[in-house]
């Protein structure tokens, strides 16, 4: 589908209504963020005209990586996760439209430690009903209201660039945040672990609890070194017809087609 220079690779895919539509493509955007906190805005209008050697998306620095794409319609709020548990919220109107070929500008400000990164960001619409699920390495997660039901925010919207708040408590046991994502109760989510393993589970089994809390166990690693790498919201209607719903089957047969590759 496209061709890769050597040592790159495809990062995310995102899906849209079309690219023939005026209004649609000049009221979207595309919102890159990279490892080193760097965000950039560019309309969706600017990649409507892609060629097959593909066209530049984002400048990037030396030793930066693109860790993701959102796409947003403008009005939303973004929250930007970090390895050492941070999360900034604020909204995307703090972020100008910029060109393809920009850097951005600074989305958070990480921990001078030598291996805090960010590793994920969601948008939610204002008066979201979607809670923040964030899960780490060692298999634990948790779900987080954006908002109380007052409507006070859980997450407090400050400008970009900040240091963030914490979303999770960090320890031994359940290892640094490598996943975030805005989910309601009729969501599933794939858990996928460094060894190979998948595992797929009913969001609303997964207690909402505050901010700070380490979470609950997610998955059992089963072997030494293992660690969670990855989560991926599954609608649960598709998943279903597709896979008969047996969460068991999913695993296994992830695991099969790991040994035949």
């Amino acid at each position: 589908m496209i061709n890769l220079q050597k040592g790159d690779k495809v990062r995310t895919c995102i899906n849209v209504k079309g690219l023939n539509d005026p209004e649609y493509v000049q009221n979207h955007y595309l919102i890159f963020i990279t490892k080193n906190g760097l965000m950039k805005k560019t309309t969706l209008e600017a990649y409507s005209r892609p060629r097959a050697n593909g066209i530049i998306a984002l400048g990037l620095r030396d030793g930066d990586e693109l860790i993701g794409v959102t796409l947003t319609d403008g009005q939303s709020e973004m929250l930007v996760a970090s390895y050492n548990g941070k999360v900034v919220r604020f909204n995307e109107g703090g972020v100008r439209p910029m060109g393809r070929g920009a850097t951005g500008v600074k989305a958070i400000t990480l921990e001078d430690d030598g291996q805090d990164r960010v590793i994920g960001t969601v948008c939610v619409e204002k008066g979201t009903e979607k809670t923040i699920l964030v899960i780490s390495e060692n298999g634990f997660g948790k779900r987080t209201p954006v908002d109380d039901e007052e409507g006070n925010p859980i997450y407090r919207v400050t400008n970009r660039g900040g240091k963030g708040v914490k979303t999770i408590e960090i320890t031994e046991k359940t290892g640094h945040l490598v996943g975030i994502e805005a989910v309601t109760d009729e969501d599933d989510l794939m858990l996928m672990t460094k060894s190979g393993t998948a595992i797929r589970m009913d969001i609303s089994t997964i207690r909402q609890t505050g901010r700070a809390a380490q979470g609950v166990k997610l998955i059992e690693l089963q072997k030494r070194n293992d660690s969670l790498v990855s989560g991926c919201i599954v609608p649960k209607e598709e998943e279903e017809n597709a896979e008969g719903g047996n969460d068991e089957g999913m695993s296994e047969e992830t695991n099969n087609n790991e040994t035949n590759e």
